[in-house]
């Protein structure tokens, strides 16, 4: 047995939980929809990026002479297309399930031929109204390059009209950027009748062809495409970072296809023709599939009632903010810890809203990977500068698919006086940094924030993530040395706190499994304790392995991508793996070394692959306040015992429901419900203790101030 999982095939394998997610008959109606949703959209990320990569692997290596290499990836990529047509099969069963289940509960999705005369006529009124200036269809011809004119992610109609003298092929995009994929019919009290935009198109095929073309007979199958997601950054050096950068994204639009999906109904002679219209070859992904396509518009499916989906769970008050008169009251009293989303992220963007005036307030730094599109921090940002704070900006160009997005951010940020940087063409900066210097009783005072995920309003509301406010000086300072790192990358400063990539966390992480297994071997008590989101680093998982033939015992939560085969004798017997999917997508990077009694715990935006710890620049921090680093560590205990929505991922990762590390009798413990719970007893409690503080104690210099209103409360 290899001891390693091939990434590719541990990514369907988490990808496969997902879908579980849409299988299972406990979670909310509406939310399995759109699990499958999550589902089909990671599906189309996955075929962009990694199989696109395995792709290029064949054909590089093939015309290098690497012929051992070729065949490798050809194998690889031969087992990747398996598997994905297999839980392709899986995907439409559990598709005509969820169809079954909606009809059941008087929710359908009708297509073309089960509405009514009615209906139909109401369909058609609103094709012409709404849909029919969106659609311009491509006529296939011989001379025609129909590869240049498809869109990555959205699903196409191929038409055939059949005439008497000959038959004519059109191509057709369904303008779901422009129109909700979905539209509610009008119907009775009792019923929810719903039709993919597909079918409205369908209904008005002949209002778009009819008067150009003789044809007795119309039909349309629906097809869609991925192309390859990589492109080529190194540019012209006449051009700018930004003008590379937007030429390469060009590159995108004209990348070869890996994957082509289609109606699986669709007679072999359309298929043929699009087929070689698209150049596709035997190394490319043929997938037949629904009369649907482009599932990932299931995350929008409409909202037809609250009882279908999951109950909202109110923000968790922080009272470290929530006490004091402002953040930097709050921060300066002692560490302050957010785990999102259960607190809100309001709490971030208010730090930055109340800096952005506050006359203390010299400068403000901040590095951002993806931000929301109507974001706030940047609104901050600006309003800063315009204030005469020096803001410095770094922004992540190869923010893979938010390129777009942050070339727009740093033009505006520039035009606004923001001193904008992009760091280094050879390393992507995901640090989740943030630095603020206020004068203070003629004394500079640096307040650092350091997180596991991204400044981004939208997803901080879906993923779970951890961020620390710091006025510790040192550690404040280090982050300084990060920000001085990214715009002079020459210099090499040394840290004592922070894990920096790529300059120490490697070292620094060996260093640490290293001294676990030295206490296991001299008899100590010895264990890691590790949440990430990939575990795919050869050098690391060899480390592992390493720890748990000494006897330490590593415990780990994986959401995604795991190579290390837990559970193997001789090999990985004390490593046991499981990974949590539920309605908050699991993201935050923590690593607990026990050091003998004396456990050292970091946050890091790092998982552990390569990529993060030699290519990129991450950032971990140790959490040093001692009661910040037991509610950590209770939180990963909470989801050590979750039997609810845990997986194993055992050394053939079958994905089997875990059972709660307390035993099989343990009580039902779904851990994000339970994490919620114990976050707010304890916010209420610290805001009840705060409020019964004497008033001295209050006003107190370094105090939580409880008797004002609080400006930062959410």
């Amino acid at each position: 047995m290899n001891k390693l999982v091939p990434k590719e095939l541990s990514w369907l394998s988490f990808n496969a939980r997902v879908l579980q997610e849409a299988a299972d008959k406990s979670v909310p109606l509406i939310e399995r929809v759109r699990f499958l949703g999550i589902y089909s959209n990671n599906q189309d990320e996955f075929f962009k990026v990694r199989v696109a990569d395995l792709k290029r692997q064949v054909i590089i290596n093939k015309e290098q002479g690497e012929s051992d290499k070729s065949e490798a990836a050809a194998k690889l990529l031969k087992q990747v297309q398996q598997a994905a047509s297999e839980y392709q099969q899986v995907q439409n069963k559990v598709y005509h399930d969820l169809m079954s289940e909606l009809e059941a509960h008087n929710i359908f999705l009708k297509d073309e031929t089960a509405i009514s005369e009615e209906q139909k006529t109401w369909v058609r009124r609103y094709f012409r109204r709404h849909v029919l200036k969106h659609i311009n269809p491509v006529i296939i011809t011989e001379n025609i390059e129909l590869i240049s004119f498809l869109r990555d992610q959205f699903t196409y109609l191929l038409i055939k009209m059949s005439g008497k003298k000959q038959d004519n092929y059109a191509l057709l995009e369904i303008p779901s950027d422009a129109v909700p994929r979905f539209l509610r019919l009008p119907s009775d009290k009792d019923n929810i009748t719903l039709m993919f935009l597909d079918d409205v198109i369908r209904i008005g095929l002949d209002d778009i062809f009819k008067g150009y073309f003789d044809y007795s007979s119309i039909e349309a199958y629906s097809i869609k495409m991925n192309r390859d997601a990589e492109y080529d950054l190194m540019g012209s050096a006449d051009k700018s970072l930004i003008e590379n950068m937007t030429d390469a994204l060009k590159q995108r639009l004209d990348a070869m296809p890996v994957r082509l999906a289609y109606d699986h109904n669709m007679p072999k002679d359309m298929l043929q023709v699009m087929t070689q219209k698209l150049g596709m070859s035997e190394i490319d992904s043929m997938m037949p599939g629904n009369r649907y396509h482009n599932f990932k518009d299931f995350l929008s499916f409409p909202s037809v009632s609250d009882e279908y989906e999951n109950p909202s769970l109110p923000s968790v008050p922080a009272a470290a903010f929530d006490s004091a008169l402002t953040p930097f009251d709050a921060i300066s009293a002692g560490d302050v810890l957010l785990y999102y989303p259960y607190y809100s992220f309001e709490y971030f963007t208010e730090v930055l809203r109340q800096a952005s005036y506050d006359p203390k307030v010299q400068s403000i730094k901040i590095n951002i990977y993806r931000v929301a599109s109507n974001s706030r921090v940047i609104d901050s940002l600006i309003h800063a500068a315009n204030n005469g704070k020096r803001v410095t900006v770094v922004v992540e160009l190869k923010a893979r698919f938010d390129e777009a997005n942050n070339i727009k951010w740093a033009s505006r940020l520039t035009d606004a006086g923001v001193k904008v940087l992009f760091g280094l063409p050879t390393l992507k900066i995901h640090s989740k940094l943030c630095l603020i210097t206020r004068r203070e009783d003629d004394k500079t005072v640096r307040y650092a924030h350091i997180g596991t995920g991204n400044f981004n309003e939208k997803t901080a509301k879906i993923y779970t993530d951890f961020a620390l406010f710091t006025k510790n000086q040192e550690i404040a300072s280090e982050v300084e040395s990060v920000f001085e790192f990214i715009e002079y990358p020459y210099t090499r400063p040394s840290f004592k706190y922070l894990l920096v990539s790529p300059l120490n966390a490697r070292k620094r992480i060996y260093s640490m499994i290293d001294r676990e297994i030295e206490h296991a071997n001299t008899g100590f008590p010895a264990y890691i304790n590790l949440k990430v989101n990939n575990l795919v680093d050869t050098g690391l998982i060899e480390r592992l392995y390493r720890a748990s033939k000494a006897g330490v015992k590593v415990r780990a939560i994986v959401r995604g991508m795991c190579s290390l085969r837990a559970g193997v004798p001789d090999l990985s017997e004390n490593i046991y793996i499981t990974s949590i999917v539920d309605r908050f997508l699991e993201h935050p990077r923590v690593m607990v070394f026990g050091n003998n009694n004396n456990p050292e715990l970091y946050i890091s935006s790092a998982d552990w692959m390569t990529r993060n710890l030699d290519y990129r620049i991450e950032v971990g921090a140790p959490v040093l306040d001692p009661v910040l680093r037991d509610r950590i560590m209770t939180i990963f205990r909470i989801q050590c015992n979750d039997n609810q929505k845990a997986r194993i991922i055992d050394a053939d990762q079958q994905n089997a429901y875990a059972i709660s590390d307390s035993g099989a009798n343990a009580p039902e413990v779904r851990s994000q419900i339970a994490i919620h719970q114990y976050l707010s007893e304890l916010e209420t409690s610290l805001l009840g203790a705060a409020a019964k503080k004497p008033k001295d104690e209050k006003d107190g210099k370094n105090k939580e101030k409880t008797g004002k209103k609080a400006t930062i409360k959410v």
